[in-house]
């Protein structure tokens, strides 16, 4: 891959061309590729690209997206030259929403479509919007940031709360509109992940993926943010489904 695909606006890291699989990991409202940065570059020849958004960190002085399915045919349009190996998408809360509006503009469009779409915390296009974070005001939110750079090993600042209060408060404006009656059927499957421990969107309220694709169910124990950690057992989920594609 060239220098220009090194230096890619969307991916921070430069995909390998040894990989035999790839997981693209789109951040969730209010936040940017680093907040996966304590998952492993790679696990089982399957590597983990965090994508960067814009509008978000890096991407800070860019206009951000007004809605999941202007980020979605941006975001194909960008990842296109990295389709070249069986890939997926995984998203969390609300950015499962944009890697499923992504899979299915790659659908859309004749382009090729992911091995699988995992969904983590998010219930299906059709059933919502859904979220305790779509009824909070601007203090509450900045509240929620506070305790989210908290867990992830930071010290949040005023200014950059403020900055970043923003940010999230556009990404759940885009997420309060998104809304699917009839969303498209996608040909690869879907892989529906939840939490036990889950107060956010509990895993009883995530059965209507079916109406997206051939979905399966799976409960993984901890709490909303323990994805945050690129746990082995999570991991172990994610590449499972591209493993059958080499």
């Amino acid at each position: 891959m060239s220098q220009q695909r090194q230096r890619d606006k969307w991916l921070p890291a430069m995909p390998s061309a040894l990989a035999t699989g790839r997981v693209f990991l789109i951040p969730y409202s209010g936040c940017g590729a680093s907040m996966y940065r304590r998952w492993p570059r790679q696990h089982d020849g399957v590597e983990f690209l965090p994508v960067e958004l814009p509008g978000h960190e890096t991407r800070f002085a860019e206009p951000t997206y007004q809605s999941y399915q202007e980020l979605a045919a941006s975001m194909a349009d960008a990842l296109e030259p990295y389709l070249d190996v069986p890939f997926a998408f995984f998203g969390h809360c609300g950015s499962a929403l944009a890697a499923y509006e992504t899979s299915a503009e790659l659908v859309r469009t004749g382009r090729p479509a992911p091995a699988n779409l995992y969904v983590s915390s998010e219930v299906a296009p059709q059933d919502g919007p859904a979220g305790r974070f779509l009824s909070m005001n601007d203090v509450e939110l900045g509240a929620e940031l506070e305790k989210l750079i908290r867990e992830l090993g930071g010290t949040p600042s005023p200014e950059l709360i403020e900055l970043y209060v923003e940010v999230l408060r556009s990404d759940v404006e885009v997420n309060k509109r998104y809304v699917v009656p009839d969303p498209l059927r996608l040909p690869g499957p879907i892989t529906a992940i939840g939490w036990t421990e889950d107060e956010e969107i509990p895993y009883s309220t995530m059965g209507g993926w079916d109406a997206c694709g051939e979905a399966t169910s799976v409960l993984l124990r901890g709490k909303h943010h323990r994805f945050l950690d690129g746990s082995a057992d999570l991991l172990e989920v994610l590449c499972t489904g591209l493993k059958a594609k080499r």
